[in-house]
């Protein structure tokens, strides 16, 4: 048996399966903890006695539960909305929702084809948005916001996510992104320069595919780990959206003929048997198969097990933050988890994905070179609210820069507004703060 397929499953928690772009992060963040047994109170029991005249309702999961209310005194997302101009007679209150993605989909789909409120807020993964505001069961935002805030909206936060919450057609607002996530190479520094390889510039400029699997490899090898690279490569939605469309992407290929195509559902090419997109999966046999695959691609070794077949994020990070793997895909939560001093610290490598052919080799427009999958989560508007003023008050607060600053201190969620990462307070983010200008790359590189 190949040392790859002797695996042990990391037992996941309730994230486990979930979409990519969120996960659980367990508090991971430095300044999360304080929050950690406080969650509790973030929905106090208002949602069964009735809730108050001035109370907003919105979905979440605990992860967001956690740092919406806090114990007095500390920071907390209520707190932050309130000083960014929030009337301090209104209230958000959290009704609590499972973190499975699918699950979460479904349960905001029931809700409002029954045509329920609250909640009056939903919040909403960027990857399955567009169904709904298609099916008219989110509110135009460009609409019903003001003007201004509409315009810093549009100046400011990351265009792709943008691109997820809004109307295919109108072009209008739907969903106002709340935190975006982006697929992160993460690799032990220290064991890749150990055996020869120079690193210094990965950070800003990702070694070709080639190149970085004979690295893990040689490291795989030198110093014996059971594994070199592990990913999430289960048939759920996460492959298709995201760790497989970052692949294809850096080989330029696409779904769709490029990446000006992904919002134009019907009237639009299908270009998945392009050479470039069996080119990625060929690599991909070549990492799991090796030689004994006669699809696999050339000059490829064998750096996978089997099992990332089985594997979605929890499951795949557990043998690289074990110590046992060379390299891992991942959302930026990771970081924070194998950044910390107690793990990898400064020895933990981060990166965009590797690539194949440049974006000016690629055949079509908006792929090639490096790419970062986008996940992310967005707050819309229940269209059945009867507290539609008071919500925009809120969906307005959370449009502040202090907010976002609140949000990924207390919890490693990333601003919508990318630019907002350099200035969070390092002392805050913990291991993030060594790698911002890695996650302004692969905001500039999302897909």
């Amino acid at each position: 048996m190949h040392p790859n397929d002797v695996y042990s499953l990391r037992m996941g928690d309730e994230s486990s399966g979930q979409h990519p772009g969120r996960s659980s992060r367990r508090t991971f963040v430095a300044g999360a903890s304080a929050v950690a047994t406080a969650g509790t109170i973030a929905v106090a029991g208002c949602l069964g006695r009735g809730r108050g005249p001035r109370t907003v309702v919105m979905t979440g999961a605990t992860d967001f539960e956690e740092i919406l209310h806090t114990p007095e005194g500390e920071p907390s997302v209520q707190q932050a909305l309130w000083d960014a101009g929030l009337d301090e007679d209104i209230e958000v209150e959290l009704q609590t929702v499972v973190s499975d993605s699918a699950q979460r989909m479904q349960e905001a789909q029931s809700t409002l084809q029954a045509g329920r409120a609250p909640p009056d807020i939903h919040m909403m993964d960027s990857g399955w948005t567009i169904p709904f505001i298609l099916r008219e069961q989110t509110t135009d935002l460009t609409d019903t916001l003001p003007d201004d805030i509409v315009s810093r909206i549009e100046s400011e936060y990351l265009e792709e996510a943008l691109e997820t919450a809004r109307h295919p057609e109108t072009g209008n607002l739907h969903g106002l992104p709340l935190f975006p996530d982006f697929g992160m190479l993460l690799y032990r520094q220290d064991l890749v320069e150990d055996v020869g390889y120079d690193t210094g510039e990965w950070a800003t400029d990702p070694p070709s595919w080639e190149e970085f699997a004979n690295a893990v490899a040689d490291a795989r090898s030198e110093h014996d780990l059971g594994f070199g690279f592990t990913t999430q490569a289960a048939a759920y939605e996460g492959l298709a959206c995201c760790s497989f469309n970052e692949v294809m992407t850096t080989w330029g290929g696409s779904y769709f003929g490029g990446a000006e195509t992904l919002f134009t559902a019907g009237d639009r090419p299908v270009t998945v048997e392009d050479e470039s997109v069996l080119d990625a999966i060929r690599m991909l046999r070549a990492f799991v198969h090796g030689d004994d695959d006669e699809h696999a691609l050339a000059d490829y070794p064998r750096i996978s097990p089997t099992a990332i077949v089985q594997w979605s994020e929890e499951e795949s990070l557990g043998p690289f933050s074990g110590g046992d793997a060379v390299a891992h895909r991942n959302w930026p939560f990771a970081i924070a988890e194998t950044g910390a001093d107690e793990a990898f610290g400064e020895d933990l490598g981060v990166m965009t994905q590797p690539y194949a052919v440049t974006a000016d080799e690629a055949a079509f427009e908006g792929v090639g070179g490096t790419a970062a999958a986008l996940g992310g989560w967005h707050l819309t508007l229940s269209p059945y609210t009867d507290r539609e003023d008071l919500a925009l008050e809120v969906l307005e607060a959370f449009t502040h820069e202090d907010v976002m600053l609140t949000i990924f201190e207390l919890q490693g969620f990333l601003p919508p507004n990318v630019d907002l990462v350099e200035e969070a307070d390092p002392d805050e983010i913990g291991p993030i703060a060594r790698y911002t200008e890695q996650l302004r790359l692969a905001g500039e590189n999302a897909i």
